[in-house]
């Protein structure tokens, strides 16, 4: 640089920006302000005063139960359990299946009972150890039927279970003599009693049947028989 040169000027800040001036608030303002200050004063007392009414509600309705009940007092826990619901019993369907089973295939039809029956125009039975006045007095009518069973109509399967089923439940009731109905066989096409050796030999094959009869005319005659059955504690 030569000696006596003048420096360069250096350039000039630009100046700051002026500053706003004050914002000034008017009466407009200020009114509302206060108008603003007043409204939330007023809903803040409204929802003070509504609960305070609320609560007053409370006690008013408080008293009035107290009034009607009395003087109470605090159950004490004492442990109790609450029992659990209880179930009905499940039915014991295939028991029930099982037990119709046995009972069908207890009785059968190729039974040779013919050596097993007196030798007696009605064909009699007792079983060994019952003596012979015994069949006397079931046949002179010294034993009262207590119950009894019609099969008539029914057909030989269903003969053969629903006598299975008599003679079980006469034995669990303690019935001791009971009247067996197998009929004459009037209706059939052959008049030819169908039912009536069946029958014979399904009671012999039935342990709790004692022994049994024909019954006497006015009972049935051909047509019925008068079991006696051994009790239960026999």
């Amino acid at each position: 640089m030569t000696h006596g040169a003048r420096k360069p000027a250096k350039p000039a800040k630009p100046a700051p920006p002026a500053a706003s001036p004050p914002k000034r608030f008017g009466l407009t303002d200020l009114s509302g302000l206060r108008d603003s200050l007043k409204a939330d004063t007023e809903r803040r007392e409204a929802e003070r005063r509504a609960a305070d009414e609320a609560a007053q509600r409370a006690r008013e309705e408080a008293d009035v139960f107290r009034s009607s009940v009395g003087n109470v007092n605090t159950l004490r826990d004492r442990n109790r359990v609450t029992p659990a619901p209880r179930h009905p019993a499940p039915v014991p369907v295939q028991t029930q299946l099982d037990d119709k089973a046995v009972l069908a295939a207890s009785l059968s039809d190729e039974f040779d009972v013919e050596n097993l029956l007196d030798t007696d125009e009605t064909l009699s039975f007792r079983r060994p150890g019952i003596g012979m006045d015994v069949v006397k007095k079931l046949r002179r009518g010294e034993w009262v039927p207590q119950d009894k069973i019609d099969l008539h109509g029914l057909r030989s399967e269903e003969a053969r279970e629903a006598l299975a089923e008599f003679v079980r439940r006469s034995v669990k009731r303690g019935v001791r003599c009971v009247r067996v109905i197998h009929g004459k066989g009037n209706g059939s096409p052959d008049k030819t009693p169908v039912l009536k050796g069946k029958v014979r030999s399904w009671l012999v094959q039935k342990e709790e049947v004692l022994a049994f009869v024909q019954a006497r005319g006015a009972e049935g005659g051909a047509g019925a028989l008068m079991v006696l059955l051994r009790q239960p504690h026999a």
